[in-house]
């Protein structure tokens, strides 16, 4: 299943950066975001208030580094 995945994707990235139509280009690009906005409207406003926050966190620079959330996690992983 996901070799599947992954095969189409290659196959969408290929025919992407082959891509001159404008009119294409925008027609997707509209789609990716209506998509995220559809996403966007089916999560909890819990979860948007999450996502807000890690977003202001970061642009303050609030960052931890991710190979030490990743030794703090591994057990999990």
């Amino acid at each position: 299943m996901k070799g599947q995945v992954a095969d189409k994707k290659l196959e969408l990235i290929q025919w992407l950066s082959t891509l001159e139509d404008d009119a294409t280009l925008n027609k997707l690009i509209e789609f990716k975001n209506d998509e995220t906005a559809l996403l966007w409207n089916q999560i909890a406003d819990i979860e948007k208030e999450s996502i807000s926050k890690g977003i202001e966190d970061a642009d303050q620079g609030k960052l931890t580094d991710h190979s030490f959330v990743r030794k703090l996690y591994e057990k999990w992983l």
